[in-house]
C-alpha cells in the first residue's frame, strides 16, 4: 500500500530508513493529475530502483502572468491511487509553505543561465527559474539516488541536467520516452482543454514533426523546414510559438551531420501544447516538397 506524506520530517525519516538497508531510492517529480505518461516514468523509476517516491506538487512559481495555475486540475486521491498501481512506494504531498517557507514572492531562487533564455524561456519569461528551484528544493528534500523526468519537455530535462551537474548534485537523471495517444499527440494534463473538435486538430502537431524529421533527413535548409513548419500549424488553426530544428544542446545547427531535435510550442484555442521529436542526420537525400497540413507523416 502507498504511503501518503505530508511533513518533511516523515519524508526523511522513509528515505534514510530505506538507505540504511541499502535500497536505492527512485523519484517522480510531477504537479499531479497524472495520466498514463506519469505512470511509466514511474515505472521506469521502478526498474532502476527499489523504493519509488512520487511528489505531487502544483508549483506557482512555473506559472506566468495569465497561465493556468488556478485552473490546473488537482486530482489528489485518484494520483494516489494511479501511483499504488504504477508501483511507488511514497507519494510526497507537500502544502505551499512546506516548499516555500517564506512564501513564494519570497523564496531563494535557482537560475539557470543559457538554455533557460530561448525557446520556452523566450516565450515564458521566468518559468524556468520556477522550475530549476521547486527541482533544486525536491531534490534536497527527496535526495533520491536517480530522478526520472519525461522527453516530452525536452527543454526542461535539458536545465535539470545542466543544474545537477553544476551543482554537484549526487543524483543521477534519467529520461523517460514520450506516450502518445494512438493518432501521435503527447499525453499531457492539457489534453483535456482540449474541446472535441479541437482534439484531433492536436495530432498535427506530431505529424508536422514527423514531417520536419523527414525533410531535414532529405537534406532540406533548415530554414525552410521551420518556415513550411509554422506554416503547416498555421493552416491547421494554430497560433505558433516555434516550431524550430536544433542540436541537442538547443543550438541553431550547422550543415554537419549529427543529432537533431525538432521542437513545436503551439496554441489552438487556450490550449498550449508542446511536443518534441530526436532523430539523426546522416547524410542529404533529395529534398521533398511541403507537405499539406493534415497529411500523414
Amino acid at each position: 500500500m502507498i504511503e501518503t506524506l505530508t511533513r518533511l520530517d516523515d519524508l526523511r525519516t522513509r528515505v534514510a530508513s530505506w538507505k540504511r538497508e541499502g535500497l536505492r531510492v527512485g523519484f517522480v517529480p510531477t504537479m499531479g493529475n497524472l495520466h498514463a505518461g506519469h505512470f511509466s516514468l514511474v515505472e521506469l523509476a521502478r526498474r532502476l530502483a527499489q523504493r519509488v517516491v512520487v511528489s505531487v506538487f502544483v508549483n506557482p512559481t512555473q506559472f506566468g502572468p495569465g497561465e493556468d495555475f488556478d485552473r490546473y486540475p488537482r486530482t489528489p486521491e485518484a494520483d494516489a491511487a494511479g501511483l499504488a498501481a504504477a508501483g511507488a512506494d511514497a507519494v510526497w504531498m507537500p502544502a505551499l509553505d512546506t516548499m516555500y517557507p517564506h512564501g513564494a514572492s519570497a523564496a531563494v531562487q535557482v537560475r539557470v543561465p543559457g538554455i533557460t533564455g530561448v525557446l520556452e524561456g523566450e516565450h515564458r519569461p521566468g518559468h524556468f527559474d520556477g522550475v530549476a528551484t521547486v527541482v533544486a528544493r525536491l531534490l534536497n528534500q527527496v535526495q533520491p539516488d536517480v530522478a526520472v523526468f519525461g522527453r516530452k519537455d525536452y527543454q526542461q530535462l535539458a536545465v535539470i541536467r545542466y543544474l545537477v551537474r553544476d551543482l554537484a548534485m549526487p543524483v543521477r537523471i534519467e529520461a523517460g520516452a514520450t506516450l502518445r495517444e494512438a493518432d501521435g499527440l503527447a499525453m499531457s494534463s492539457r489534453n483535456q482543454y482540449l474541446t472535441p473538435d479541437q482534439r484531433p486538430v492536436a495530432a498535427e502537431i506530431h505529424r508536422t514533426l514527423a514531417w520536419m524529421r523527414q525533410a531535414t533527413q532529405a537534406g532540406t535548409p533548415t530554414a525552410d523546414v521551420e518556415a513550411d513548419a509554422r506554416r503547416q500549424l498555421h493552416d491547421a488553426g494554430f497560433d505558433v510559438d516555434y516550431a524550430v530544428l536544433r542540436t541537442p544542446q538547443l543550438e541553431v545547427p550547422g550543415d554537419a551531420a549529427g543529432p537533431r531535435v525538432a521542437l513545436i510550442a503551439a496554441r489552438l484555442g487556450a490550449t498550449r501544447l508542446i511536443d518534441n521529436l530526436e532523430f539523426d542526420v546522416q547524410s542529404a537525400q533529395a529534398v521533398p516538397g511541403p507537405r499539406r497540413a493534415g497529411a500523414g507523416p
